[in-house]
């Protein structure tokens, strides 16, 4: 059976030509017997800079483990990360979207270099797991995702914490409204040890909608950083994988359009971040499947928002793990109708199978609303069109803000002078504008957790609105539009507008407009020069050459 699991290690392991490769096998510490055996490369994004990722390195030893006692060889390789958390604020979120491709891009090609048989991704931080699918599906071996877990909540003073009451502290440390000594204590506090941001942010929405479309194991996006449960799931991982390259059941066979709908679907009612529109559409990519914006409004038209979930609920990723992790509500949405039950999963059993001996969720905190009084009746994530976004803009609308909001524009050309204004100039019933901050104007499309952290914290959240080429983080909370397509810098209508433009966001009608004359806006168009590039060497003129709109999936390999 072995030999017919090495269909790719075999072209440098069995044959004899390949004496060079042959060489350096055996200089690995690998026998004759092991070279006979299937070979799993296993990829961490571990490194030492960022909780998120900073216990990975062991989990993919423990991986190793798992892959050897089910009688194949494992060998571990890495690829980068960038924390999310750090870079904030700073020129360094510049890099962070980029990180998500150079992910892929490494996972490919170490794996096609090297002949491995199937993959394991042992994945923490916000581009991880994207980027782990992408090189996945591209690929096309089989697969498996491990997700590093979430972080416990941090505590200052009887509160929980976790990275945005971080940023939402400097908001209020902004506005006046807390002590140093409190501003400190949180600093201090919220982040407790490994795992990932502990909130519905993009770690934990991505790691639960590739649960649900099937490319992780039950529970791994749910179990906690630390702790048996993550360990029990990763010595498990060794006989899935091998039941996969058994079955040769592949990563095409799981990523149908069906599993993306089921992993929107479990976006929405979670109330998950808006990245997942842009990960998510990659993703679909490189399974050549098509998924586009209009896929998740529709799904968003029809899927209740049920999580009180941060940022805009109350409670953690560890909150809902302790009621039954994302399967319980895999199981709740399977048994009212809004799961694909017959979609396969690295189990090699579908999601309905696998969900059979899932117990219903213990909720008695009433963290998971019910369909019949849910928080809102439709997704929280609604796809705006209009004279500022032809091409669409994702709106991130719990309820809890409103739906509609009008007001004068106030203009930042980026985060930086933005997060000055804030709590300075910027006036309640103001929609703050910030451009040139899309895939090619800034580069790199950073996200904007530090303007709406500051605008929180300044208790500014329930009377202004944030619109952007750019993008938001999973923390992002607020009437906040981002992923304004065309961008600013290629001549989208958001960089020809003007302070005082009266700005209408509708998401009961998905409109994003300015108010001005359609011959006013030819007239201002007529008058823009494009603003030069602000990269011209580097991985970010790259970027800026190869990367696509927002509403693409701001995929670079087309």
């Amino acid at each position: 059976m072995a030999n017919e699991l090495n269909k790719y290690s075999k072209t440098i392991t069995q044959d004899e030509s390949q004496a060079g490769s042959l060489a350096q096998l055996y200089a690995l510490g690998l026998t004759e017997d092991d070279l006979k055996k299937a070979q799993v490369g296993i990829v961490s994004t571990g490194f030492e800079g960022n909780p998120c990722n900073m216990h990975l390195n062991i989990l993919s030893h423990q991986v190793k483990k798992s892959v050897k006692e089910s009688d194949l060889v494992g060998l571990i390789y890495h690829t980068i990360g960038v924390s999310d958390g750090m870079s904030n604020g700073t020129t360094g979120m510049k890099y962070s979207l980029i990180s998500r491709d150079i992910i892929a891009d490494s996972i490919e090609t170490v794996a096609q270099a090297q002949f491995y048989d199937s993959i394991v991704a042992v994945v923490g931080c916000d581009k991880n797991m994207p980027g782990s699918i992408i090189g996945m599906a591209r690929l096309n071996r089989p697969s498996i995702m491990v997700y590093g877990g979430t972080v416990k909540p941090g505590k200052w003073k009887g509160e929980d914490l976790n990275i945005v009451s971080a940023f939402e502290a400097y908001g209020a440390k902004l506005g006046g409204n807390i002590s140093d000594e409190d501003y400190k204590g949180i600093i201090k506090n919220s982040i407790p040890g490994p795992g990932a941001c502990g909130g519905m942010y993009t770690a934990n929405t991505m790691a639960s909608a590739i649960e649900a479309m099937g490319m992780s194991l039950p529970f791994s996006s749910s179990n906690p950083a630390e702790g048996d449960p993550k360990q029990q799931e990763i010595q498990t991982v060794g006989a899935a994988i091998r039941n996969l390259m058994e079955k040769n059941i592949l990563p095409s066979d799981i990523m149908t359009k069906k599993s993306f709908e089921n992993a929107i679907s479990t976006v929405m009612i979670l109330g998950g971040s808006t990245n997942a529109v842009l990960h998510l559409i990659a993703m679909a990519k490189a399974a050549d499947v098509d998924i586009t914006l209009d896929d998740f409004q529709r799904i968003s038209d029809k899927t209740p928002f049920l999580a009180d979930l941060k940022p805009s609920g109350k409670y953690l990723m560890e909150d809902l793990h302790k009621i039954g992790g994302v399967p319980g509500v895999l199981k709740l949405m399977l048994n009212h109708g809004y799961l694909h039950g017959d979609c396969m999963t690295v189990t090699g059993k579908t999601i309905a199978e696998n969900l059979e001996a899932v117990p219903d969720l213990t909720d008695d905190k009433g963290m998971i609303y019910s369909f019949d009084t849910p928080i809102k009746k439709t997704g929280h994530l609604q796809v705006l069109y209009g004279n500022l976004a032809p091409e669409g803009a994702v709106a991130k609308i719990t309820g809890k803000e409103g739906e509609v909001f009008e007001g004068p524009a106030r203009i930042y050309e980026d985060e930086f002078s933005a997060i000055e204004g804030i709590g300075k100039e910027v006036q309640k019933g103001e929609v703050i504008v910030i451009r040139q901050s899309g895939p090619k104007g800034a580069p790199g499309m950073p996200e904007m957790l530090k303007p709406t952290g500051a605008v929180m914290g300044a208790g500014l959240g329930k009377d202004v609105a944030l619109i952007t080429d750019g993008r938001f983080s999973g923390g992002s909370h607020g009437f906040v539009v981002g992923h304004i397509t065309p961008e600013a810098q290629e001549g989208g209508p958001l960089g020809l507008i003007k302070n005082g433009d009266i700005i209408r966001i509708d998401a009961t009608e998905n409109k994003l407009e300015v108010l001005i004359s359609d011959e006013e806006m030819e007239a201002r168009r007529k008058a823009w020069v494009q603003p030069a590039y602000k990269a011209t060497k580097g991985i970010l003129k790259k970027y800026i050459n190869s990367v696509k709109s927002a509403s693409e999936g701001c995929v670079t390999d087309e």
